[in-house]
Formats: C-alpha cells, structure tokens, sequence
C-alpha cells in the first residue's frame, strides 16, 4: 500500500552533489518520494558538473532525475537555482520547459512576506578569485566523504556511534566557523536593506534557521544544508519554516531498491536529456 505524502508548499533542497561519491541519493529519493510540494526550490550544486565523470553515475543518481521530471509533468512548480558546481547551467538561466525554470535566484511571495532565495557562491571569496583550488577543495572534501563512509562501516561492525569528519573540523576550525558567521551575517544584510523577509541559501552545508538583527531591521536567515552529511530541507507551510532531517524521520521513509533495468544505460541516458535540454534551449 502506497504511503500518503505530506502536502508542504515549499520545499527547499541543496548541495545534492549527485555524481559524487558522498550524495545520499537513495535517502533523497526516499524524501522527495515523502512529500508533495506545490514549490520545489533545488537551491544549487544539484548535479556536481566539477566532478561528473562517465565512471560514476550510479542508478540511485539517475532515479533522482528521473523522479525529479516526473515531478515537472505532474504540476510541481520546480526553481532550478544555479550554484558553483553546477555553474555550466548558468548559460541556461531564463530557460522554462512546463513548470522548471533555471534562475540565479529568485524572490518568492510566502502569505505576504518576501523570501529570496539564492545559492550563496557569490560571497565565496576563493570561487570568485580562486575557483582552480575551490575545485581541488572540492574533490578532496569528496576523498574525505569517502573516507567517513568507511571508518563508520567499521563503527557499525563495532556498534559504536558514526563520526563525522568534515563536520567535525568545520566546527573546529575557527577560520571555518568565522567564514560560515561572516557568509550567514552578509547575507542577512543585503536582504534586510532590501526589504525581505526571509533570506534563503545553501553552500556551505550548515542547515540554520535564525534571527538577524541590525540598525536597518530584521530577516529570517535560513540554509537547507546539504544531503552529504546533514540529509537536511527546508519547508514551509502554514506560514512557518522548519529544518527537515532525515535522520530523524527514518521510521517513515521507504528506500527502494533499484529495478534491473534501471542499471543498464543510466550515463547514457543523463547525456540524452542534456542534449535535449540543449536543444530546447536553442
């Protein structure tokens, strides 16, 4: 018996990385699967374009596109905001097929309160002046993901608590930290001068829903997190936002194993709808 979804009408999703070793995306699948959003807002760095590679492109990655267009042909409204590792797509930004649009940002009226949303790379001073060693950043941080899956296979033989690397030194590394309260707090800033209610980010992998103040007034700070590590959302209903975390639902979600003819061309078949996307937009 198929379970019932939750009616949300926003939800948020970011930093998916689909094409890397670290995305979670079965768990995505279960969640999206969960949910029946009237606004799906994919908040960048979806697909890792930095790190795809014919190699790997396993069939939990293209079940999350394919269920994704599904979406897309049953009504779901679908913002497709570019990011850093996704950034080709950026040449795409005005493109529109049915209810997906691909934007660099984009401002949202929620019950009479101005949400902006954007991916947040902008303020990243090493992508704007640095990008060749926020790409090496980027497949190291990937070798780490790596790494921490297997030192919690080996916690779980041992039925000891999973660590969490990158987490942990993010957390510990007061440049990391300072970077993430400097990110959230210039953010916050040019949304409050400009008038919104509500700010809405990813990037830096840190889910937060908070309060900022200044001399000018306030605005809802938020950031979806990420499905490397956190497996977190945003959602909104009822005029309320609230931190969706997976591990905290798993009693509720279904993974599905994938079909055996889900595994024969996936690779082929991501390279087929870029071209069409190409297409379409010429």
């Amino acid at each position: 018996m198929p379970r019932k979804r939750r009616r949300v009408e926003v939800v948020v999703i970011s930093d998916v990385h689909l094409g890397t070793y670290g995305c979670h995306a079965k768990e995505l699948l279960a969640y999206l699967k969960s949910v029946q959003p009237k606004v799906l807002i994919l908040n960048g760095d979806i697909i890792d374009i930095w790190q795809f590679s014919k190699s790997y492109w396993p069939a939990a990655h293209m079940r999350v596109v394919k269920y994704l267009m599904g979406m897309i042909t049953k009504g779901t409204k679908i913002y497709y905001i570019t990011g850093n590792h996704d950034e080709m797509l950026r040449k795409f930004v005005g493109f529109k097929m049915s209810a997906f649009q691909v934007v660099n940002k984009v401002v949202l009226e929620l019950d009479g309160k101005q949400a902006w949303f954007f991916h947040g790379d902008v303020f990243d001073v090493t992508m704007q002046h640095s990008k060749w060693l926020a790409k090496l950043g980027a497949k190291g941080y990937d070798t780490l993901i790596l790494l921490n899956r297997m030192v919690n296979f080996f916690c779980h033989k041992l039925n000891r608590e999973q660590v969490y690397l990158s987490r942990n030194i993010k957390n510990r590394v007061k440049s990391a930290v300072k970077f993430i309260n400097s990110f959230e707090q210039t953010a916050s800033e040019i949304a409050i001068s400009n008038g919104y209610e509500y700010v809405v980010c990813g990037h830096i992998h840190q889910p937060e829903i908070r309060e900022v103040h200044n001399q000018k007034g306030s605005v809802t700070y938020l950031n979806s997190g990420d499905w490397i590590e956190n497996l977190s959302a945003l959602e909104y209903n009822a005029g309320k936002w609230r931190i969706y975390k997976y591990k905290e639902d798993l009693d509720t979600l279904l993974i599905d194993e994938p079909e055996e003819d889900e595994l024969m061309t996936n690779v082929q078949l991501f390279q087929s709808l870029m071209v069409e996307f190409n297409l379409k937009r010429a």
